[in-house]
């Protein structure tokens, strides 16, 4: 049996915030003697999710709940989606159809279903308790706090501070996120940093309602590639879960080393202990291959993985060319011009571009180095630039 101490560790691995860390203690025990597990929720925007790495840091915490016996708790805040959401956004969210919810719940699960056990966990829609809820009952609900702490909030100070308008239905969300709680009797409540407010108000409303107030953990957001921006897609510094096993590979073989055991912490289930274990036996480079590797099969596979690390020694330690080289042809309208092949290639981002790497020797034609910039291919040739390659078919 893995003792109490033991879970704690496990379970604070990583986390920016635990409030509070001897409420857990007591539950984590009153669990252990009732054989009753913890309910543990985490609310998710009903939108159609493209998930990263950095979306998953919140899903691999709840997966450390359900490897210690916890039920999790996959709530999809539908009721926001149907009216419409402008919270922390200076533009209100259009509203969503019931359709569109139920569509992309099932997105959501094709892809946090990589991480979490769909056998531990439930899915949730916040509108079975919302919808039928009185409006006395809903009077009642916000008589529980004042005006005065909500504007407490951090991004409210700042939006009034700078004249930026609140609506007042932004006023509501975090009531609703609280009942959300009482609704469920959740033990503890996962959230990012930025939810750390609506968490707390959840504790408070809870025992308003009579229950034990939630656990309040948080997790940190994830710096992308770059090592400084929080992982994003408009910043071009993330690793997608659907990307191609190669492509994930190669994007964490391309992290600092400092980098990595962040990555390490935040993004495996390895322990603090084994991460250490690794720091000390494994030299840097073997480190992230492994951290790679682990990446790869939790979205993919392990022989996946293994492929990705064959492909990624060839193409890039070896410098071989890749064994799925895309062929494409020579498009009439370039004729014979190299720059405007290369760029249509998409093996640069422009003719400039191009012509200034043709002129740096960076272009290879079959293993040659080729400075010119007129070239017009009889036969199938291999073109490299940089690290890309394609096949070039007349």
């Amino acid at each position: 049996m893995v003792t109490i101490d033991e879970q704690l560790t496990y379970l604070k691995k990583g986390l920016a915030d635990l409030i509070r860390e001897e409420e857990l203690r007591e539950r984590l025990v009153q669990s252990q003697k009732t054989g009753k597990p913890l309910r543990i929720k985490a609310g998710f925007d009903p939108t159609a999710p493209d998930l990263h790495l950095g979306h998953t840091v919140l899903l691999r915490k709840m997966k450390h709940f359900q490897d210690l016996g916890h039920t999790v708790i996959f709530l999809i805040g539908d009721m926001t989606g149907l009216i419409g959401d402008p919270t922390g956004r200076n533009v209100t969210r259009p509203p969503m159809t019931r359709e569109e919810i139920n569509l992309n719940a099932e997105t959501y699960k094709t892809q946090v279903f990589k991480i979490l056990d769909p056998e531990k966990t439930e899915v949730r829609f916040n509108s079975e308790w919302m919808e039928p809820l009185k409006f006395e009952e809903v009077i009642r609900l916000c008589s529980k706090y004042t005006v005065a702490r909500l504007l407490e909030r951090d991004d409210f100070t700042k939006r009034l501070k700078e004249g930026t308008p609140i609506s007042f239905h932004e006023l509501l969300y975090p009531f609703v996120q609280a009942y959300d709680s009482v609704a469920l009797r959740c033990d503890v409540e996962m959230g990012g940093t930025d939810q750390r407010f609506n968490l707390l108000v959840g504790r408070e409303i809870q025992r308003d309602y009579g229950q034990p107030p939630q656990i309040v953990a948080t997790m940190p957001l994830l710096e992308g590639t770059d090592g400084v921006e929080k992982m994003s897609k408009s910043k071009g510094n993330y690793i997608g879960i659907t990307e191609p096993p190669k492509v994930m590979f190669r994007k964490v073989m391309g992290i600092s080393d400092e980098l990595m055991w962040r990555y390490y912490e935040l993004l495996t289930d390895k322990s603090l202990t084994e991460i250490g274990a690794i720091k000390q036996s494994e030299d840097p480079m073997g480190a992230k291959q492994a951290l790679a590797r682990l990446i790869v099969a939790d979205f993919h596979s392990a022989e996946a993985a293994a492929q990705a690390q064959a492909d990624f020694d060839r193409e890039v330690r070896e410098g071989q060319a890749p064994a799925d080289m895309e062929t494409v042809q020579v498009p009439p309208e370039t004729g014979s011009n190299l720059p405007k092949i290369l760029l249509s290639m998409n093996l640069v981002q422009s003719r400039t571009d191009a012509e200034r790497l043709i002129k740096a020797g960076a272009v290879e034609i079959d293993g040659q180095t080729y400075t010119g910039f007129s070239f017009k291919p009889e036969r199938i040739v291999v073109v490299r630039v940089g690290k890309k390659w394609k096949r070039l078919a007349p």
